[in-house]
């Protein structure tokens, strides 16, 4: 069975709306190479509307990056309520989005990863449907954004920390999975 892997930036106060405007330099040539190979163990791409309407846009005109180029070729699931269409290599997930992500599970093939925060993210926690949780620390103090998780209770999530990296520019990269 597949796994889904959600990954996201954090800055050090926890904040994690809105990263390309505040990771700047840390995401830097080893960062990056690690982004890279790290594609590797995945084969799809899932989003929720607000972060596949964002990258869409941007990353999908983006032609002379490897790992973007990578991201690109990726197909893509976008769980939305709202939405009618999809462009990017991308399939609408219609219906109960638990039943369609655990479909999505179910299926021969790599693992799924999730960039973004927002409203899947709780569906998701809540339904146990997340298997690694990826936190990538980047040193830089927002000061008022989103944060993670806000609306998780967290008497709900156990985690457990299976592994980290430390970066040279002093990010780090925590890899978390949930306690059932």
């Amino acid at each position: 069975m597949r796994k889904l892997i959600e990954t996201t930036l954090m800055s050090l106060d926890g904040v994690v709306g809105s990263p390309w405007s505040w990771t700047g330099s840390y995401f830097d040539a080893e960062s990056r190479g690690h982004a890279l190979a790290a594609l590797d163990r995945y084969d799809a791409f899932l989003f929720g509307r607000v972060t596949y309407e964002t990258f869409a846009a941007t990353w999908s005109q983006v032609r002379d990056d490897a790992y973007l180029n990578r991201i690109n070729a990726m197909p893509k699931y976008v769980a939305s309520t709202t939405l009618r269409e999809t462009t990017w290599n991308a399939t609408l997930l219609k219906g109960d989005v638990v039943e369609e992500i655990r479909r999505l599970k179910q299926q021969p093939g790599k693992d799924l990863i999730k960039y973004g925060t927002g409203k899947l993210d709780r569906t998701l926690l809540e339904h146990h449907l997340v298997d690694e949780i990826q936190v990538w620390i980047i040193p830089v103090i927002v000061g008022k954004g989103q944060h993670l998780y806000d609306a998780i209770d967290p008497a709900s999530l156990k985690l457990k920390l299976e592994a980290q990296k430390v970066f040279g520019n002093g990010s780090v990269l925590l890899t978390y999975v949930p306690e059932r």
